[in-house]
């Protein structure tokens, strides 16, 4: 269903009276459309975990010894393993942490022993949106300590394959293609020991091969770390990061032999030292190279500049992005990057903790930021949440991206100590409405029941779950049962997607970007990083509004640099575009 045009009978010739109509057509259309997208009675998301089937409850393995990972965890990929043309979604585990026994008695039958990271393949090809899990049958054995998973097809066999962060040692389960996987870390030279959280696949050579940064954490031993913390009224608390023990990140160079050269040092990544969180690519400054940006907890931010010459410098401080509009470090959790005002170029936005404020950083297109986030609306509403996965979305497909933020405390919060709650960290998620005039306005309150629910959330994945043309969620909950939120509104409205692949059609072309000719022309970027421990679909939406053209034009810049030019794209559906 469309609205009907506004039509204006206003003398033409009278200059304030085409302002007056076009000021009133606007208006109403803008009504129709918050009407018509169910906003009004609060049905922008609804919670679809139950009718999907996708059940997964997260074990973070809690004693009682308020161990520091155990309120970290919970990764969550979005990727089409089976190339049957949905998302399927990888879920990773946690289990006990310390010495304690593990056995059946020791959990409830929905944790099966040994606990492993679960794979859920997606059966839309029946008619309807349904998950099943085929953990076992797929050959995933993943006992590890899950943090994040960062999904890619690194071997340019056309399947995708999957990297598991850990606390410990890291994991690459390479795609077979026929519905199973191997582990292929140890053959792969990516058995990083360090407590990796976020990594991403991009090519930052610029060879053809998906190379990978892992984003390391901090130094930490459960055996050796034996602080106490208490809150103000004695009560037992987990402790933060040890000061001063940020750990360094890795870069590892794809050799196109399905093995892999650790670059960290030559290419000047081990240069800063960190505590990443978050990480994201995207290319910064406009010199159609990969950068990296690293969101770090509690310390300086990272903004990896790509030489293109093999290497990396960091210019975050220069650039804006280092800290705050305050010059303070901040704990900076999740990150995206994104044209969000429709300028051309990647801003960014970052989760943090609470009394610090989200934040968001506009870009100048040259790579030069500045702090907006309270003249973008975004600082008051934040101010006493600590957020995780987030992103950039246009959950409406106005053509405007609005921001969902997912929300759980890392240290007690004191009124759910005193009534006596098991798990006393857990807060509301957020959504953002970008309203297109430089400012958001948060509609948490009509965004659905399932923002009502109080949830410990962690990672967020993103994509279209059902293939209808707008952006869907799932939120990968610490210590809790995963959810699974449908957009309700975005496919009311006019859309058009895309799925690009690399030149022999292998593969997702991570880092090219799309631009759609509209005024302004509207900027996309391939990509799967991004969020919190999360990886992302890789398919592109464009929303755009009510009445769209019946066909559109894209210019495309390809992770290599080179540009292409594409006419007469029909809307309203997914189209795959491979490199010319």
């Amino acid at each position: 269903m469309r609205p009907t045009k506004v039509v204006c009978l206003l003398q033409p010739a009278v200059n304030a009276a085409k302002r007056y109509c076009s000021m009133l057509r606007r208006a109403v259309i803008l009504l129709v459309l918050f009407i018509l997208s169910g906003e009004a009675m609060g049905q922008i998301f609804e919670d679809a975990t139950e009718a999907t089937g996708l059940v997964f409850e997260h074990f973070n393995g809690m004693s009682g010894q308020l161990y520091f990972p155990e309120s970290l965890g919970g990764g969550v990929g979005l990727f089409d393993f089976d190339s049957d043309g949905d998302l399927d979604v990888y879920f990773g585990q946690g289990h006990m942490l310390g010495e304690f026994p593990v056995s059946e008695a020791t959990f409830p039958p929905k944790y099966p022993i040994p606990m492993t990271d679960r794979l859920f393949r997606n059966d839309l090809e029946t008619g309807e949106l349904r998950f099943t899990d085929v953990t076992e049958s797929a050959g995933i054995k993943a006992p590890g300590y899950a943090m994040g998973v960062a999904a890619a097809d690194y071997d340019n066999d056309g399947h995708v394959d999957i990297y598991v962060t850990n606390y410990k040692v890291n994991q690459l389960w390479r795609n077979k293609g026929d519905g199973t996987f191997e582990d292929a870390t140890t053959k792969a030279g990516l058995a990083e020991p360090r407590w990796g959280v976020s990594a991403a696949w991009l090519d930052y050579d610029r060879d053809g091969w998906l190379d990978l940064f892992v984003g390391n954490y901090f130094k930490h031993s459960i055996e050796t770390d034996r602080r106490v913390c208490r809150l103000a009224t004695r009560e037992k608390d987990y402790c933060g990061p040890l000061k001063g023990a940020g750990d360094v990140d890795s870069l590892f160079r794809n050799r196109g032999d399905g093995t892999f050269e650790d670059v960290s040092e030559i290419a000047g990544i081990r240069k800063a030292r960190g505590g990443a969180l978050g990480v994201v690519t995207a290319d910064f400054n406009g010199d159609r190279w990969p950068d990296i940006y690293v969101a770090n907890d509690g310390v300086s931010n990272a903004l990896w500049i790509n030489n293109r010459k093999g290497g990396f410098t960091n210019e975050a401080l220069l650039a804006g992005v280092a800290v705050n509009r305050d010059g303070m470090a901040e704990a900076s959790m999740g990150v995206d990057a994104g044209d969000f005002d429709g300028d051309g170029d990647e801003d960014l936005f970052m989760t943090h903790l609470t009394e610090e404020t989200n934040t968001l950083y506009i870009n100048d297109g040259q790579g030069w930021f500045e702090d907006q986030t309270v003249a973008m609306g975004l600082a008051n509403p934040s101010f006493k949440y600590t957020g995780f996965g987030t992103a950039w979305i246009d959950y409406d497909n106005d053509s405007w991206l609005d921001l969902l933020a997912v929300n759980g405390a890392v240290k007690k919060i004191q009124a759910l100590v005193e009534s006596g709650d098991p798990y006393p960290i857990h807060q509301p998620n957020q959504l953002f409405r970008n309203l297109g005039n430089g400012r958001y306005e948060e509609v948490t309150g009509r965004a659905g029941a399932a923002f009502e629910s109080s949830l410990v959330s962690r990672a967020a994945a993103f994509g279209d779950l059902d293939n209808d043309g707008d952006t869907d969620v799932i939120i990968g909950n610490n210590a809790g049962p995963a959810q699974v939120l449908l957009n309700q509104v975005g496919s009311s409205f006019g859309w058009v997607g895309f799925r690009l692949l690399v030149a022999d059609g292998s593969r997702d072309a991570l880092g090219a970007r799309v631009g759609l000719e509209r005024k302004p022309t509207l900027w996309r970027r391939v990509r799967a990083d991004g969020s919190y421990a999360s990886s992302n679909d890789t398919r592109i939406i464009f929303g755009l509004g009510d009445g769209p053209p019946r066909t559109i034009g894209l210019n495309v810049i390809w992770p290599d640099g080179s540009e292409q030019r594409i006419d007469s794209i029909e809307v309203g559906r997914y189209h795959e575009i491979r490199q010319e």
